[in-house]
C-alpha cells in the first residue's frame, strides 16, 4: 500500500485568500512551511478507499520515522488475514480522526492475537468484567470476588485504563476508603444518637408526638446503618484486583501487576476470648464485646443446650457444639455419610449460601472433607433426632420431600442455614447468656476439646482445616479453669523451705525442709467450676479429669 511525506505550508493567495499549498514560493527554504504523512489502508468492506494523514511534522525525518512507524502496525496482521488488517485499519482511521497518538506496537500485538478490539481503550472496568465472566471455581468465591469488584472496584477505579494503571491509583482507591469510614462512623453514630433520643421522647401529648413526628421524618432522610470497611476486607479486595492483574499478565495485556505492591495494614483474625465473669459485667455495663469471637464456658454451654433440649434443632446444635462442624457441613451432612454404629460421622457435602439461594458444594477445603468421631452422648442425641425424623416423614406421607439430609425442615426440605442461625439467635436472647455467633460454638468445640487433652494436630483434623496455624492462632482458647490448673502445677515444681503464714496457717519461719502445699489435698487442680443453684445435665461433660501426675503432684 503506497504511503508519502510532503512538505507544506498554510500560506494563502492574498488576492483570492486560497491556500497556496505546494506552490508556496517560500517553501524553497527548508525552516518554512511542515512535513505531512499520508498512507493508503486497507479498503472498506464496501470497496471504498481509506486513508491515514496527519501533519505537523518539523522534520522529513521525524515524518518518514512516523510514515515507518504506521506501516509497522500494518504489518501486525499477515497479508491473508483481512480481519486483522481491517482492525488495523479501523484503529488507525480512529486515532487520525481523534488526532491521538499512536498505538503501542506490542500492546496492540497482543490485543490482536488475543482477540480484543483494536479500537475500544480497555480500561480497568471492562477487564474486570471480562475476567468475572471467565472464573471458574467455587460459586461462594466468584460471589465474594463479585461484590468486591461491583462494590469497591468499578466505582473507584474502573474508568482507568488498564494499561495505564499505577500504584498510586490503587493507595489513593484504599485512602479513599479510609476516609469513608469516617463518614460511616460518624453517620452511624448520629443515627443510634438519634435512635436514642427518640426512645426517651413520651408517647403522650401533644408536644411529645409532635417531636417524634419530627424525630422519626430525621432519621428517615439519615444514611442507613453501614459496616465500615476493616483491614480483612480491604485485603481481600486487593486480592481480588490482583487475580484479575494476574490473568491480565498472562494474557499479555499489561506487564506489571501494581496490586502486588500497594501496601496495606494487615488483616488480622481477631483471637477468641472465654466469657469470664468479669468480661460478662463489662458488657453489661457497656454492650462492648471484648472480642468479635467469644466462647461460652463449659456452664454457659450446657445452659444453651438445656434450653433448647426439646427443640427440633437440638441435634444439631449439640453436634457444632462438642464436634465443631461449620454450618453448612451441618446442615448438608447425609445419612449415607453419618455411622451412628460405628460412632462415625463423614463431612462430605456442605450447603452454601449465596445471597439468598442455597445450593450444595464440597467442603470448603480439602482438609474439611475428613471423618471425626461422635461421643456416646452425640450418637444418642442423633439416634433421637432420627427416630423423630422416622415420625415426620410418616406424618407427611407423600408430601415428604427426600433429601436424605440428617437435619431437614418438618417435610423434609433443606434446611437454609440462615434461619439455623436466627433460630440460634432467639434462643441465646431467650435465656440471656453473654452473646457469641453460631461459628463461636466452633471456637467453643476447639477449646473444650484442648483442655479436654487433645492436641492442636487432632484439633486441627476435627475441625478441617488446611493449616495448624488457624487452629493454634484463632481457634483454641484456654479455659480460666485449665488455666489455673497449670498455674498451680507449675508453682509446684518448684520446692521451697518457706512459705508465707498467710497460706500456711502458722508462721513462717518452719525448720528447713518442711513444705506446705498452698493446694488443698481434696482440692481438684483442673479448677472444676463450682455448683450452680440448677446444675446442667451437660455440664459434667464438658469437664476435664485430672491426669495421674497432676494427682500424684
Amino acid at each position: 500500500m503506497k504511503g508519502s511525506t510532503h512538505r507544506r505550508c498554510y500560506c494563502r493567495d492574498p488576492k483570492t485568500g486560497k491556500p497556496l499549498g505546494k506552490k508556496c514560493p517560500k517553501l524553497v527554504g527548508r525552516k518554512h512551511g511542515s512535513y505531512s504523512v499520508r498512507q493508503e489502508l486497507p479498503p472498506r468492506a464496501d470497496g471504498t478507499r481509506r486513508s491515514f494523514s496527519r501533519a505537523g511534522y518539523e522534520s522529513l525525518k521525524a515524518a518518514q520515522a512516523e510514515l515507518d512507524y504506521i506501516r509497522a502496525l500494518l504489518g501486525l496482521a499477515d497479508a491473508d488475514d483481512s480481519e486483522g488488517l481491517d482492525q488495523i485499519a479501523e484503529l488507525l482511521e480512529k486515532v487520525g480522526d481523534e488526532k491521538a497518538p499512536l498505538p503501542d506496537i506490542e500492546s496492540t500485538r497482543r490485543r490482536l492475537s488475543h482477540g480484543l478490539d483494536l479500537t475500544s481503550r480497555l480500561t480497568v472496568g471492562d477487564w474486570l468484567d471480562i475476567w468475572l465472566a471467565g472464573k471458574k471455581g467455587r460459586q461462594s468465591a466468584i460471589s465474594r470476588d463479585e461484590s468486591n469488584i461491583r462494590v469497591h472496584l468499578q466505582p473507584r477505579i474502573g474508568h482507568l485504563r488498564l494499561d495505564r494503571l499505577r500504584v498510586t491509583h490503587l493507595s489513593e482507591m484504599f485512602e479513599a476508603i479510609a476516609e469513608a469510614n469516617v463518614e460511616i462512623a460518624e453517620g452511624n453514630a448520629a443515627r443510634r444518637k438519634a435512635v436514642e433520643d427518640l426512645a426517651q421522647i413520651p408517647w403522650k401529648g401533644r408536644e411529645p408526638r409532635s417531636r417524634r413526628k419530627a424525630m422519626k421524618a430525621a432519621i428517615a432522610e439519615m444514611e442507613p446503618y453501614r459496616r465500615i470497611v476493616g483491614p480483612a476486607t480491604r485485603q481481600r479486595v486487593r486480592s481480588t484486583l490482583r487475580a484479575a492483574l494476574n490473568a491480565a499478565i498472562a494474557q499479555q495485556l499489561i506487564t506489571f501487576n501494581p496490586a502486588a505492591h500497594v501496601e496495606l495494614e494487615a488483616g488480622r483474625r481477631p483471637k477468641a476470648l472465654v466469657w469470664t465473669e468479669e468480661r460478662i459485667l463489662h458488657w453489661r455495663r457497656t454492650g462492648e464485646k471484648p472480642s468479635p469471637v467469644m466462647v461460652w464456658t463449659p456452664e454457659h454451654t450446657g445452659l444453651f443446650l438445656d434450653h433448647v433440649a426439646e427443640d427440633r434443632l437440638y441435634a444439631l446444635f449439640h453436634l457444632v457444639a462438642f464436634r465443631g462442624l461449620r454450618r453448612g457441613e451441618a446442615c448438608g451432612q447425609r445419612w449415607t455419610d453419618t455411622n451412628l454404629d460405628a460412632g462415625l460421622l463423614t463431612v462430605a457435602k456442605q450447603l452454601v449460601v449465596n445471597g439468598w439461594e442455597v445450593y450444595e458444594d464440597d467442603p470448603k477445603t480439602d482438609a474439611g472433607a475428613r471423618t471425626i468421631a461422635l461421643d456416646s452422648d452425640t450418637v444418642q442425641a442423633l439416634k433421637r433426632h432420627r427416630a423423630q425424623q422416622d415420625k415426620d416423614r410418616e406424618k407427611w406421607g407423600s408430601a415428604w420431600v427426600e433429601t436424605g439430609r440428617v437435619f431437614t425442615r418438618e417435610n423434609g426440605e433443606l434446611l437454609h442455614p440462615a434461619n439455623v442461625t436466627r433460630r440460634f439467635i432467639e434462643v441465646c436472647e431467650e435465656i440471656g447468656l453473654p452473646p457469641v455467633r453460631l461459628h463461636d460454638l466452633r471456637h467453643g468445640a476447639a477449646t473444650l476439646a484442648h483442655a479436654a487433652g487433645a492436641g492442636l494436630k487432632d484439633i486441627q483434623e476435627m475441625l478441617g482445616h488446611s493449616s495448624i496455624t488457624i487452629t493454634s492462632d484463632t481457634y483454641t482458647s484456654l479455659l480460666p479453669e485449665a488455666d489455673l490448673a497449670i498455674a498451680e502445677a507449675a508453682a509446684r515444681l518448684v520446692p521451697r523451705a518457706r512459705v508465707s503464714s498467710k497460706d500456711s496457717g502458722h508462721e513462717a519461719g518452719g525448720q528447713p525442709g518442711e513444705t506446705d502445699d498452698p493446694v488443698p489435698n481434696d482440692a481438684d487442680p483442673w479448677g472444676r467450676i463450682g455448683e450452680r443453684d440448677s446444675p446442667s445435665a451437660h455440664a459434667p461433660l464438658t469437664q476435664t479429669a485430672p491426669d495421674d501426675e497432676s494427682e500424684a503432684e
